[in-house]
This record gives C-alpha cells, structure tokens and sequence, in this order.
C-alpha cells in the first residue's frame, strides 16, 4: 500500500490525524495533512482506507499492492 496527499487540496479537518496518527498528521503551520509514513503496515490497511473515506477535500490517496 503505498500513500499519497495532496496539500495544495487539504482543508485541514483533521480527520486522518485523528483516524491514523501513526500515518498522518497535522502541519501546526496551517493546519494541512503530513504523511508520516507513506507505505504503513499491512494491518493498518483498513484505517488507512477509512481516513481516505473520510477526508472531506479527497487529499488523500490510497495505491494498494495485490
């Protein structure tokens, strides 16, 4: 699985920080997504999906390896 956000798109809501703080954070700039980890673990694969899901401006992106 490999990661990608998109800045320029992040209105800062939040949520993939709350939903996977191992992979995404906050910038205490302005707010917007930082990967931590742009290819996490196997098993944070659903979680990593729901934050996808869940981001409101789509600034996440989400490339699985089968």
């Amino acid at each position: 699985m490999k990661v990608h956000t998109d800045t320029q798109r992040c209105v800062g809501a939040g949520m993939c920080a709350l939903t996977v703080p191992e992979v995404f954070d906050q910038s205490e700039e302005d707010g917007t997504v930082v990967l931590l980890d742009a290819e996490p673990p196997a098993g944070q694969r659903a979680a990593v999906q729901r934050a996808e899901r869940l981001c409101p401006s789509g600034a996440i992106s989400v490339l699985l390896d089968d």
